[in-house]
């Protein structure tokens, strides 16, 4: 199992690799006072002792979970991505939609700051 993110991203082939950078780079942009971590062996960011978003690689497609809840506009714009009742799903290829991810950090923090 990998320790770091970075271990975690260099277990995956070239091209998925650098999607996943793109995903590290988004999702810290839109959390810059989170932390990188190994949780249930997949990238997390964690932030004040709270697991913020996770992301992962997959054979055809990456992850990213959990969805968040009570903005209607970004869940119906989240819907084709859907996989699971707290899943997003990307294939690979198709272009990552890095905008969607960081309105869904942000409705992250959003949702821990409310408590």
């Amino acid at each position: 199992m990998p320790e770091t993110m970075d271990t975690y991203i260099a277990g995956f082939p070239p091209e998925v690799q650098a999607l996943l950078e793109q995903l590290r780079h988004t999702i810290r942009a839109a959390a810059p006072e989170a932390s990188e971590t190994i949780s249930y062996g997949i990238a997390t960011f964690k932030q004040a002792g709270t697991y913020v978003i996770y992301f992962a690689g997959w054979k055809k497609h990456l992850s990213v979970y959990p969805i968040p809840r009570g903005d209607p506009a970004l869940e119906a714009d989240l819907a084709p991505y859907r996989e699971a009742k707290g899943t997003l799903r990307f294939p690979l290829d198709r272009p990552v939609p890095l905008d969607l991810v960081r309105r869904v950090v942000a409705a992250r923090l959003a949702e821990i700051a409310a408590g």
